[in-house]
């Protein structure tokens, strides 16, 4: 049995700059973080004792005999790519799928690391994050950037830069004192809304030709954030602000980014003392970060009342394996 363990990620700044329609151009960087909220992928192979070869479980259940049976395309996709067969997968999560924090792109790093260590191969983190790419931009088909991937995949909080040569991930240089009071003070809470981020991208694809100018902004702003996070003279509470004004211009990019619900959660909250927020992911729905003072954040919880909220604390591991028993098995 291989059981692996992948977290999910939120964006800071950058978000949009790392379609490869903008970075090949422009060059593009997002920074991000993982957090302790994960999705778990349970593997072994299906002993032959069933009137089927492979089961699925996650949203659905599948009990099937070829590949070409099973409905979820990023599974029957990845189980052509790697070469495997007659498996027993179970997905379990964290926080509900569709909420804006690189959920499926988590799956697929943390279902391609199970595949390799069934298979005895050894995949290193790069490799976990090229392979999920490939996954879901290329044989899935489904719109979207490149950035989740990689940060399910490294873990931390990182500055990933994307150009026409790849990618490379570059660790924030900040003290574990200055990291924590970041920590503290941002509030993340569900709007209470999901949605398939594959079709807000989409729309968001089609109008990135005419928001070159504000894309181009955007990330120049992930040199502001940075700069903000390590240089110790600067006030944490910059870095609030920032994404206030980094999440105006995202939601001017495309009207399917935010919704007349989600602008008056957000405003709710700026009323009662966060200095900045943004909605994370594609848009649509999910979950809302707000960076708020702690002699705020009651005052912000309140106003927000009728939304969960969700502590969390940054992560540094990225996917990993938590239980690795594989059996012996023979296909023969």
């Amino acid at each position: 049995m291989i059981i692996t363990r992948t977290p999910f990620r939120m964006s800071f700044f950058g978000g949009g700059t790392d379609f490869s329609g903008f970075y090949n151009e422009h060059g593009g960087a997002v920074l991000s973080t993982t957090f302790d909220k994960y999705c778990y992928v349970t593997l072994r192979h299906l002993p032959r004792f069933f009137d089927y070869k492979t089961h699925l479980t996650y949203s659905k259940e599948e009990k099937v005999n070829t590949i070409e049976e099973i409905k979820h395309p990023a599974i029957r996709n990845a189980m052509k790519m790697l070469d495997m067969h007659e498996l027993r997968l179970v997905y379990d999560s964290d926080l509900p799928a569709r909420s804006g924090l690189g959920t499926s792109s988590s799956f697929a790093v943390g279902m391609i690391e199970a595949f390799y260590a069934l298979k005895g191969k050894y995949a290193d983190k790069k490799k976990l994050a090229d392979d999920a790419i490939y996954l879901e931009r290329v044989l899935c088909a489904e719109s979207g950037g490149i950035q989740d991937q990689i940060a399910a995949s490294f873990g931390g909080l990182n500055r990933i830069n994307f150009s026409r040569d790849g990618y490379t991930v570059n660790p924030v240089i900040i003290s574990p004192e200055r990291k924590k009071a970041l920590n503290d003070k941002l509030m993340l809470f569900f709007t209470g809304m999901s949605r398939f981020s594959s079709d807000i991208q989409k729309g968001t694809e089609k109008s990135m030709k005419e928001k070159t100018n504000e894309l181009i902004e955007m990330y120049h702003l992930v040199d502001e954030a940075e700069k903000i996070l390590t240089d110790k003279s600067k006030s944490l509470d910059d870095f609030g602000l920032l994404l206030d004004h980094t999440w105006k211009l995202k939601r001017g990019i495309s009207s399917g980014i935010s919704t007349n619900s989600i602008d008056e959660q957000y405003e709710y909250a700026m009323k009662a003392g966060a200095l900045g927020g943004k909605l994370l992911g594609a848009g649509g729905g999910g979950f809302l970060l707000f960076y708020v003072p702690e002699e705020k954040q009651e005052s912000v919880k309140s106003a927000l009342k009728g939304q969960l909220h969700v502590p969390f604390n940054f992560e540094n591991d990225g996917t990993k394996i938590i239980v690795y028993e594989p059996e012996d098995y023979n296909q023969e």
